[in-house]
């Protein structure tokens, strides 16, 4: 299983008014495993930025002045891209940059993302997970405990990597099911040793430890509770 987590960054909010992406940032998953195969580019949108937008993510154009124009990448993030899920937070916005940009490049033969990749929204995600709480990315970094004490403003391959990490956690936190070669645990951290083979038949007994009468009879009365409320109990057997 392949999957992208792909941000941007751009001069502005709307493609329509002539806006262009100014940083693409995506980060590798392979079995949701980070393989280090990553994306990376600052692009020269050939216009001004909006003095809002440079706010938010630092990036100026002087700074993109000697960088590539988008069409001079235009075939290896599309042969990057192919084929795998996208994970995008937000990604109506991206996924709009994107195809414009294609368009600019190609025109009417341009690719489309949708042509390309299947695409997960992971705000929407949150959106089910967390109903009615804040769901940007800073929230879900609070959320989950994924420090991003270093994000100062945005950046596409920052905010990549940190997505990457709230993807994770929210679609299970572990990784993978780990059972072998070194003590690891899904998000790649030590655990000790892996034990492997049949236990010590010489190490010590189990201590069983039983119910107490006063517990048996509690756990009786909440039996009886819940089979009188659902009209059945299947710890107890049949129904009224």
């Amino acid at each position: 299983m392949r999957q992208i987590v792909l941000d941007t960054e751009t001069t502005g909010l709307e493609p329509r008014e002539g806006h262009r992406i100014i940083e693409i940032g995506c980060v590798e998953l392979v079995d949701r495993r980070p393989t280090g195969r990553n994306f990376h580019e600052y692009l020269n949108p050939e216009r001004q930025i909006d003095a809002e937008a440079e706010a938010v993510h630092g990036i100026s154009n002087a700074f993109l002045a000697d960088k590539p124009r988008f069409a001079e990448r235009a075939e290896r993030l599309v042969e990057y891209l192919r084929g795998a899920e996208l994970i995008i937070h937000n990604a109506a916005f991206d996924v709009g940059f994107l195809d414009h940009e294609f368009g600019l490049w190609r025109g009417a033969e341009a690719p489309r993302i949708a042509d390309l990749c299947t695409v997960t929204d992971s705000l929407l995600m949150a959106r089910k997970l967390h109903p009615g709480q804040r769901n940007g990315l800073d929230a879900l970094c609070k959320r989950y405990a994924i420090d991003n004490s270093h994000r100062t403003l945005h950046g596409a391959l920052l905010d990549a990597e940190i997505l990457a990490d709230v993807y994770l956690a929210m679609t299970g936190g572990q990784v993978s099911l780990y059972l072998g070669g070194e003590g690891m645990n899904g998000s790649g951290v030590g655990e000790g040793p892996v034990h492997r083979g049949r236990l010590d038949p010489d190490r010590p007994r189990l201590r069983v430890v039983r119910a107490t009468q006063a517990e048996l009879e509690a756990h009786r009365v909440r039996l009886d509770a819940i089979r009188k409320a659902s009209g059945g109990c299947v710890w107890l057997g049949g129904t009224d």
